[in-house]
């Protein structure tokens, strides 16, 4: 299963993007602040473009399996969750709808929808996952 995050807004505060599962559009994304290569503010950065494996792991914080990102370059336990604001983010990816700026709602709704389809497909096949970030 092949994750795309095409990320359509880089503003000051936050980023929005369009994330798609096997190049069909799934939902709207929130992330930290795109940097310029080598700054990172700890807690306010988005992650680097590029590709990157995924696995389901447990999660203390979250209490259930959840998707992290591997090997991704001055970061650690980047995980696609839920929130609503830039402030939920850490670094990670909040899926969810984007209808109000600067927001992504029905979030909890749609990381349940994702992680579902994500744990069937390894469950029935055995799929990898990866995420290539634009």
């Amino acid at each position: 299963m092949k994750l795309t995050l095409n990320r359509i807004y880089k503003g000051p505060e936050y980023t929005i993007g369009k994330l798609f599962i096997d190049d069909k559009y799934f939902c709207d994304t929130l992330e930290d602040t795109v940097r310029p290569d080598g700054v990172k503010v700890y807690g306010k950065t988005a992650i680097p473009a590029g590709t990157y494996k995924i696995e389901l792991v447990p999660s203390y914080r979250f209490q259930r399996l959840m998707p992290m990102l591997l090997d991704v370059p001055n970061f650690s336990g980047v995980l696609i969750h839920w929130g609503n604001i830039e402030d939920d983010t850490d670094g990670c990816i909040l899926v969810g709808q984007n209808k109000i700026k600067g927001k992504v709602i029905n979030s909890r709704d749609t990381f349940n929808k994702l992680i579902n389809e994500m744990y069937e497909a390894y469950k029935e096949r055995k799929e990898t996952f990866e995420i290539e970030i634009k």
